[in-house]
């Protein structure tokens, strides 16, 4: 008689799993989502449907947008957007409008090509940032373009998350259901902002008394679930209501504390989320609609091309330098697959073959940006200084 593995000793193997093949990956510089997607894709038979591994990612995808949301107080945000509204203007239109736009013209269902055009949306943030950061170019000009466009999309994307979670839910595409899913986004953003600026603001002093008591993570990781679940309560996204929770606790200024607190907790849950994501995947039918992926995928780098060059310069940024920046911002990661895991079975694994295609040919633009820009300017010099990028 077979013995049944113990829930410890294979969520011991999958940690191991992860470990080294996250180790390979680092070396061949292969983003760690392909790596934890391809995992969770191969190993699809063991994990699929594992309940245990759905809440740990979707805990560390909370911990993710909340982590976001404290980067950046309501004044920073509202410093930002004006910045960069040209440009992320410009890129909802054509990255998500487009791109829907495409997808109905080959007969997809409205609410699907809507998903789509979410999943190619935005830009991944995680993988974006940390290649900026090896490649030493934080303090180029483009950078801080980059980072408010970065801004931009994820403060649109947890609003996008939460529209197609209740849309999905199969609720029908109404004004009144419109009207009332606004109601509900709006209103759980006015009370963000009314306990970030009534309460957290005030709460600076009490943060650094007990920042160092081991129970303080506890109480910072409650506001995250409890305001994600909120929203989930709203039937809206836990992304949004994380994000939201990030934005309050940033009131309290106590950010670059708070960070090292969450780290390592973000960093062991998070993985597990894209590893379910692939679990998810099924290609037993072959790659759907490789034409339409072909056309989605190539668009999509058009898109990003033209949002970083022409909102670059709009920035203020040289022909040049804004070049670079558009050739920087095509790989799609961590709110593409949360996008996707919305869709049908046959829209997801559309979704995922693209995501991983976009997250690997977008490493190698951003790595051959300064070359192509430098070959089609020349050494010529941005019209931008120095530029300062937040830290976090």
């Amino acid at each position: 008689m077979a013995l049944e593995m113990p829930e410890m000793f294979g969520a011991g193997l999958l940690l191991l799993l992860m470990g080294i093949f996250g180790f390979i990956g680092a070396k061949f510089k292969i983003p760690e989502v392909v790596i934890y997607i391809l995992l969770g894709f191969s190993l699809s038979g063991w994990l699929s449907g594992n309940d245990m591994l759905h809440f740990i990612g979707e805990v560390g995808i909370v911990l993710l947008f909340f982590m976001l949301g404290m980067e950046f107080p309501i004044k920073e945000l509202i410093k930002i957007a004006k910045k960069v509204t040209p440009a992320g203007t410009i890129d909802v239109i054509l990255s998500f409008g487009v791109t829907s736009g495409i997808c109905l013209l080959a007969g997809i269902d409205l609410l699907m090509s809507m998903i789509i055009g979410g999943v190619v949306y935005a830009t991944s943030s995680s993988i974006t940032m940390k290649m900026l950061e090896s490649s030493k170019r934080t303090a180029n000009p483009e950078s801080e373009f980059m980072l408010g466009v970065l801004i931009f999309e994820d403060l649109v994307a947890p609003v996008m998350v939460a529209i197609f979670v209740a849309l999905t839910a199969g609720e029908d595409i109404t004004v009144t259901s419109m009207s009332l899913l606004g109601l509900q986004v709006v209103g759980l953003i006015v009370l963000a902002i009314c306990l970030g600026h009534f309460i957290f603001s005030k709460l600076g002093p009490f943060f650094i008394r007990h920042l160092h008591q081991d129970v303080f993570i506890l109480f910072v990781v409650s506001i995250a679930l409890s305001y994600g679940g909120l929203a989930l309560y709203f039937e809206l996204s836990e992304v949004l209501g994380a994000f939201l929770a990030g934005i309050i606790v940033a009131e309290a200024r106590r950010t670059h504390e708070l960070e090292g607190l969450m780290l390592p907790l973000r960093d062991l849950t998070l993985p597990l989320f894209f590893v379910y994501f692939g679990t998810s995947i099924d290609l037993s039918e072959g790659i759907p609609m490789i034409g339409l992926l072909i056309a989605v995928f190539i668009w999509s780098v058009i898109a990003k091309l033209v949002v970083g060059y022409y909102g670059g310069q709009w920035y203020g940024l040289s022909k040049k330098v804004a070049l670079r920046a558009g050739l920087s911002f095509t790989q799609r990661g961590e709110f593409s697959i949360i996008m996707a895991s919305l869709a049908t079975t046959e829209i997801m694994a559309f979704s995922s073959v693209y995501i991983l295609i976009s997250a690997m040919f977008g490493i190698v633009l951003f790595s051959y940006a300064p070359k192509i820009s430098k070959k089609l300017f020349g050494n010529g010099k941005g019209k931008s200084g120095k530029s300062h990028v937040p830290e976090g």
